[in-house]
C-alpha cells in the first residue's frame, strides 16, 4: 500500500511534474496516468521536458527514423553488424587458393553461404544453382563464397566429379574449408552436436556489414531467384538512402518513402 500511495502522489502531484495541473483529457494526463511509480531524475526529466515544450513533442521525435539497423558489437554476427572476418583455404579452378572474406571490404558485395556436407544431396544442387547464376551475380559486383567443413581434398575431389555422378564440375566461384569450423561457429549457424553448419546466407555489403540473412535446416534448400532479389533490393535502397522496398520488389517496379503521407502516393497506385 505504500508504493501504491507513492505512486499516486507521484502522478497527482502537478508541482512535480506539470507546471500547471493538465486537463483530465489532455495527452499530458493521459500519459502520465501510466507511469509506474520512478525516480526522482526521471520525474525531474519529464518536469523539464513538459515546462519547455508541448506533451507530444516530448513524446514524438523530430527527426525522420532511421530505417537501417545497426546491431550491438557483442550481438555478433547479426544484420547490421560487421561480418567476422576470416582467412581459409579454399578450391578455385580446381587450385588450392586463400581466401579472406575482408580482402572484397570496398570492392565488392559478397554472398556468403554456407552448407553441411560435401557429397550430400540438397547441397549440390544450391551450389551448381549458384555457379550457373555466377555472370548475373558478377554484373552487380557480388561475389559468391561457398563454405563447408570440409576439407579442400574433399572439395578437389567433388568438384573433379561430373554433375551426373552427384558432383558438381566446375565452379566459377571458390569453395571455402571451414575444417575448424570457426567460421560456421562465428556466423551463428554451427550445430555443436553434429559439427555441421545449417545452411545459413549472409549477404555482406561493400562495407563489410551484414545486411540480410537466412537460416534454413538442413533439408531445405535456398533459392537464388530470391538471394538475387533481395541483393537487389539491398543495393536499390544504398543508392537510394530516402526510399524503401516493398514486399516482393524487383527492380524497375515502384519504391516506397517511408513517411506517413508520402507513402500514400505507394499505396493508391496499388
Amino acid at each position: 500500500m505504500a508504493s501504491l500511495a507513492s505512486t499516486t502522489t507521484l502522478i497527482s502531484s502537478s508541482s512535480v511534474l506539470l507546471p500547471s495541473k493538465p486537463s483530465p483529457f489532455s495527452p499530458a494526463a493521459s500519459f502520465l496516468r501510466t507511469l509506474p511509480s520512478t525516480s526522482v531524475s526521471t520525474s525531474s526529466s519529464l518536469r523539464s521536458c513538459f515546462s519547455s515544450i508541448s506533451p507530444l513533442t516530448c513524446i514524438r521525435s523530430s527527426s525522420r527514423p532511421s530505417f537501417a539497423v545497426k546491431a550491438q558489437a557483442d550481438d555478433l554476427p547479426l544484420v547490421g553488424n560487421k561480418a567476422p572476418d576470416f582467412e581459409a583455404e579454399a578450391v578455385f579452378d580446381q587450385e588450392f587458393i586463400k581466401v579472406k572474406l575482408s580482402e572484397y571490404i570496398g570492392k565488392k558485395y559478397v554472398i556468403l553461404f554456407l552448407y553441411p556436407l560435401d557429397f550430400t544431396f540438397v547441397c549440390p544442387t544450391e551450389i551448381t544453382a549458384f555457379s550457373d547464376r555466377y555472370e548475373e551475380f558478377e554484373k552487380l559486383n557480388t561475389e559468391v563464397l561457398g563454405v563447408s567443413v570440409d576439407s579442400v581434398f574433399s572439395h578437389l575431389a567433388w568438384v573433379q566429379t561430373e554433375r551426373k555422378s552427384g558432383g558438381l564440375g566446375d565452379l566459377n566461384y571458390p569453395l571455402v574449408s571451414d575444417i575448424t569450423k570457426s567460421i560456421s561457429k562465428s556466423f551463428g549457424v554451427l550445430i555443436p552436436d553434429q559439427g555441421i553448419a545449417l545452411r545459413g546466407l549472409f549477404i555482406i555489403d561493400k562495407k563489410g556489414v551484414i545486411q540480410h540473412s537466412t537460416i534454413n535446416n538442413l533439408g531445405i534448400g535456398r533459392s537464388v531467384d530470391e538471394t538475387m532479389r533481395t541483393l537487389q533490393a539491398l543495393q536499390y535502397v544504398q543508392e537510394n538512402p530516402d526510399e524503401v522496398c516493398p514486399a516482393g520488389w524487383k527492380p524497375g517496379e515502384k519504391s516506397m518513402k517511408p513517411d506517413p503521407k508520402l507513402s500514400k502516393e505507394y499505396f493508391s497506385a496499388i
